[in-house]
């Protein structure tokens, strides 16, 4: 593992594990069904209900949880969702809140669960996955309303600050950090951390070139396309439309994951710059050959497996980080 330490936490990752065979396979895969499906349908919104439709399917199917994890239905400020449990003696005084990804248009927190039920046992505490609007009917704000109304549903329920995470994925890792920004545009006490895996950071006019051409999944046009629907008469570089535009000073430690050959990979690095540049220390992680959000792979392809080890060490680091930070003010 190539690793560019600065401390425990403010740290470059890219993993030198050799690439699996199922990994591999899945790269195949994806560039074979995936993208070609994303080049015909995204191009109007007929198409994006066609998808919704298919990928709504999806949540019928029992998903693999192991016998120590659970779901259970929950609402926050009036949003559905759901409490994920990844194992016992979990410290129920703490909580992750998680924002599936999807593209603001698909997927749900039960599509997510290969990724919640993983983050729960990593973490040591529940998480509780956010059923928030999406569009085509919803906009960015309705998401970003819903984001705030259950980070403050949890505070008035008892949660402290300093005990709850952000999560999310995409679209997801979108809305993490608008979240984020609002709430400290807000004066609103700040979470601990927060952890986004190939985040949707840029949603302006400008062409994506890197990776056009390798990304297995999601083909730049489509998702530059997308970009336009949902950003229609707002300012694109709104740091709440476009988190990378986003001044990150007094956020709390990011972790910020992508794959080496994902059209999103530079928005996340741009982000983890952006917010160094504030002070605000991160992880960054480029896990080599990985396709877009390929933790939600874990139940098959074994890096995705071994990236929950990663995240229990950055929380371990925010944890002593934020211990050392209370001695000093002792």
């Amino acid at each position: 593992m190539e690793v560019s330490v600065k401390s425990e936490i403010d740290v470059d990752i890219h993993p030198g594990y050799p690439v699996s065979w199922q990994a591999a396979a899945f790269n195949g895969i994806l560039r074979g069904t995936a993208r070609p499906l994303s080049a015909v349908l995204l191009r109007h919104t007929a198409g994006m209900a066609l998808a919704s439709r298919l990928i709504g399917l999806g949540q019928w199917v029992p998903g693999r949880l192991p016998p120590e994890a659970s779901t259970v239905r929950a609402r926050l400020n009036g949003c559905s969702g759901e409490w994920v449990r990844g194992g016992a003696g979990l410290d129920e005084t703490k909580v992750l809140l998680y924002f599936h990804g999807g593209a603001y248009f698909i997927c749900s927190p039960a599509t997510h669960r290969p990724i919640t039920w993983r983050l729960s046992a990593a973490a040591r505490r529940p998480v509780i996955a956010l059923d928030y609007r999406q569009g085509p009917v919803h906009s960015l704000s309705e998401s970003l309303s819903d984001a705030l109304g259950a980070y403050e549903c949890l505070l008035d329920r008892g949660f402290t600050a300093k005990d709850v995470l952000l999560a999310g994925d995409s679209a997801g890792g979108h809305l993490t950090l608008a979240t984020l920004l609002a709430l400290r545009d807000r004066g609103l006490p700040l979470p601990s951390a927060a952890i986004c895996l190939s985040p949707w950071t840029d949603l302006s006019d400008g062409c994506r070139r890197d990776n056009r051409w390798l990304d297995p999944m999601l083909p730049a046009g489509r998702v530059d396309w997308l970009a336009r629907q949902w950003t229609a008469g707002l300012d694109c570089r709104d740091p709440l439309v476009s988190p990378v535009y986003g001044d990150y000073t007094g956020i709390p430690p990011l972790m910020i994951v992508t794959g080496s050959t994902e059209i999103l990979r530079n928005e996340g690095r741009r982000v983890a710059l952006s917010a160094r540049e504030n002070g605000v220390p991160v992880t960054y992680e480029e896990w080599r050959r990985m396709p877009h959000v390929f933790p939600i792979l874990a139940d098959v392809v074994p890096e995705a497996r071994i990236f929950f080890r990663h995240v229990a060490r950055f929380l371990r680091a925010v944890e002593e980080r934020a211990g050392g930070s209370d001695t000093a003010a002792a």
